[in-house]
């Protein structure tokens, strides 16, 4: 299962169908994207696509017959009504249509009824609807799913048709399991099996063989686990996400002062990057020490280089300078990333914030923790957002403690003209009376607590932090592999399929409230060990996106849990 996989083979379908020849492509917003992600754009002009345009934006009326056009748009009312006005004054000699899902027959009848100088040479659905980031890993780009608790309408229905894009592109018929107790999980479980109950056509793949259990879709809340999106994160994807802000495979560096006018919007990519695919996963440290040795074999190569005293060494020169030129620019961008990363998380006094922060996640130790962020407050080189989410951390784990001092903390960001209205947002959003099972388990991370530091040698002041805390999605999918009873935590909505006793061997999950790049990391892991697991979710978040997602969530709502636990505990002066 790997989701960038099935997109290139659809976009290689839409270049093959087409037949030879000068191509355009017409596209949306998001299947610019879809295609973006998945090849670059050299990649697409080798398969013959010399143009791209947007239907939704303005374009030039030229008449170009000796191009043939790959329509690749998402089925909205929108596209359709535009792709209808194309269709009665074509522009191109000939269309090739692709919709990124299902669209309803009565659509395909009325663009037919358009076509009137018959232009149009193949209508096809190809089920590409998601964004595919990693090969385990996928995303609707839904920055905020949620209002006053509840799905959005819009974003509800743009999960149905990505998940059943996903499973189609996938040729999964899964059991279908969700979070008990989550009104938006069973909404989203409910009309995800309609559909495939209504496609039952779309859904006839092959039964699993020799008895194997059907696959999974596990459909989860990000409610139940507000720590993870809040962790500062040491692997080299996260940290960028997390720092810098991934959008679309895209890192956008035109703000960073002395980074080279070339490096402004760097690519980052697996696919497209083979450095970066191999060690997106690495920690901070690991990194930088496998720049340095990259460095060290470019700074070889380039002498080399210079080495051309004989007509074998100009041949040798012109067969290896392409390499040579495109591990200069992995170089090169690389250095420019870690230098940022490097800097900021000196800046901002990480190293020390990112510690407590694991703390908090993992170990109850109250007063201790409680002392360490009091400082920490008072500490200037911590910036308030880092403040913030510490004490959100803080009052998740002892929302219940007897001597909980949020309100005290709260008091303290004030103090320095910080905003202090995350917190009670964030319980009432994920607190203890949303979340399902306990997320502070002691038993469960008593074996995790091994925080270690290790100074790279050779790489002066790069400090590779070993994260302690495991993501709850982890605890999950290995309940699922090993077979334990998942009822009634997770109920099933077509318990038809669900009579065999054996544990699923394809399982997709899918997490409401977005997922995050350390729990792509968990699923990496799991898989690498035999199992296969995708992940998507309505967005990937990093700490500021996901607070921007709570805040839009429980905006125009009365606070029922969070204004009596402010209120309500003591001060804690004796600690």
């Amino acid at each position: 299962m790997n989701v960038i996989t099935s997109i290139k083979l659809y976009i290689e379908k839409m270049c093959t169908e087409s037949g030879p020849g000068m191509k355009t492509m017409l596209l949306d917003k998001e299947t610019t994207s879809i295609i973006s992600m998945a090849f670059a754009q050299s990649d697409m002009l080798q398969r013959e696509v010399f143009l791209f345009e947007r239907i939704d934006s303005g374009r030039s009326n030229e008449r170009m017959k000796y191009l043939k056009c790959i329509v690749f748009i998402r089925p909205t009312k929108q596209n359709i009504q535009l792709l209808a006005q194309e269709l009665r004054s074509p522009k191109y000699g000939s269309y090739f249509l692709y919709f990124s899902n299902i669209i309803p027959r009565t659509d395909i009848k009325y663009l037919a009824e358009c076509d009137e100088s018959e232009s149009v040479r193949e209508v096809k659905e190809l089920y590409a609807d998601f964004l595919a980031v990693n090969p385990n890993l996928f995303s609707l780009n839904i920055p905020k799913c949620m209002h006053r608790l509840n799905w959005l309408p819009d974003a509800l229905s743009r999960s149905v048709q990505g998940v059943i894009s996903v499973l189609l592109s996938l040729k999964l018929n899964p059991v279908i399991r969700y979070r008990g107790g989550s009104v938006m999980a069973q909404a989203l479980a409910k009309q995800i099996y309609e559909q495939i109950t209504k496609e039952s056509s779309l859904f006839d793949f092959r039964n699993p063989e020799n008895g194997a259990a059907p696959p999974l879709l596990l459909i989860l809340d990000r409610r139940d686990d507000p720590v993870t999106p809040l962790l500062h994160q040491w692997t080299y994807q996260a940290m960028v996400h997390e720092l810098l802000n991934i959008r679309n495979n895209r890192v956008d560096l035109s703000g960073v002062q002395g980074i080279p006018k070339d490096y402004k919007e760097l690519v980052l990519s697996g696919d497209q990057d083979d450095f970066y695919g191999r060690n997106m996963y690495a920690n901070f440290g690991e990194i930088g020490s496998t720049i340095k040795n990259l460095m060290e074999e470019f700074q070889r190569k380039a002498k080399d280089q210079k080495k051309v005293e004989s007509i074998a060494d100009m041949k040798n020169f012109i067969e290896t300078y392409p390499q040579f030129k495109k591990m200069s620019g992995t170089v090169q961008k690389h250095l420019c990333i870690m230098g940022e990363l490097s800097s900021l998380t000196t800046k901002r006094n990480l190293f020390e914030v990112s510690e407590l922060e694991q703390e908090i996640a993992c170990k109850a130790e109250h007063s201790q923790q409680l002392q360490r962020i009091k400082k920490i407050i008072s500490d200037e080189r911590t910036s308030l957002d880092d403040v913030v989410k510490l004490v959100a951390l803080y009052a998740l784990r002892y929302e219940r403690h007897a001597n909980c001092d949020t309100s005290g903390l709260l008091k303290m960001i004030k103090t320095r003209g910080g905003q202090t209205h995350v917190i009670p947002s964030l319980i009432e959003y994920a607190g203890t009376h949303m979340r399902q099972g306990e997320l502070f388990n002691l038993v469960r991370i008593t074996d995790a607590v091994k925080l270690t530091r290790n100074l790279i040698k050779g790489l002066k002041g790069v400090e590779n932090v070993f994260t302690q805390h495991t993501p709850l999605l982890k605890e999950t999918l290995e309940d699922v592999f090993k077979g334990r009873d998942l009822d009634p935590m997770y109920p099933t909505i077509n318990s038809e399929l669900v009579p065999f006793r054996r544990p699923p061997q394809e399982v997709v999950v899918f997490m409401i409230g977005g997922t995050t790049y350390e729990e792509a990391l968990a699923v990496h892991q799991l898989n690498n060990a035999g199992y296969r697991v995708i992940l998507g979710g309505t967005y990937i978040h990093n700490s500021k996106s996901f607070i921007d997602e709570v805040l839009a969530a429980t905006e125009n709502i009365q606070f029922k849990h969070t204004k009596s636990m402010l209120s309500y505990y003591p001060s804690t002066e004796n600690y």
